[in-house]
């Protein structure tokens, strides 16, 4: 399926089994979320490196990576770019955790985020800058939909605070 492509919007609930997916790592090898069980994740996916928003917002986690890192927690970030560009984007912005590579947008159409957006009247598809917190289980333990990239991080974490693994 292209990225111009869409099936059906699925929707993912707290509670529920998150989709599992093996997606290449922009530092080389790959990364699948079922063999982080035992450890809380967290994934964002953004729409696009290096742009206004996705900057402000990855610069917001790598601001607060040691905070995460403490609570036990592993975080990726994952849009539709390749390696390369993920690449370009954490070694200009020293970004200090993973970026996973979603090319076609796949685990972003398995996560309900790949979804048609407008923007001066032209429809295309993308990702709705969404984060999930995956429970140690594997289960979805909280959705921040919509996000607004500034201060993202200090939400997040103040969630994880509410975690007792």
């Amino acid at each position: 399926m292209s990225q111009e492509e869409t099936a059906p919007v699925k929707v993912l609930h707290e509670n529920e089994l998150a989709p599992d997916f093996e997606l290449p790592l922009n530092e080389g090898g790959t990364f699948k979320l079922s063999e982080a069980r035992g450890t809380p994740v967290v994934l964002y996916f953004y729409p696009k490196d290096d742009t206004p928003g996705c900057t402000t917002e990855a610069c917001n986690f790598r601001d607060n990576m040691d905070v995460i890192s403490e609570a036990g927690t592993l975080l990726y970030g994952i849009s539709p770019d390749t390696v390369a560009a993920h690449n370009k984007f954490v070694n200009k912005y020293d970004l200090n955790f993973p970026l996973l590579a979603d090319e076609g947008a796949k685990v972003a159409q398995e996560y309900g985020v790949w979804k048609e957006k407008n923007m001066y009247g032209r429809k295309y598809m993308g990702i709705e800058r969404t984060t999930f917190l995956i429970n140690p289980d594997g289960t979805i333990g909280h959705i921040w939909r919509k996000v607004k990239p500034a201060g993202h991080a200090e939400e997040v974490l103040k969630v994880l605070g509410q975690f007792n693994w």
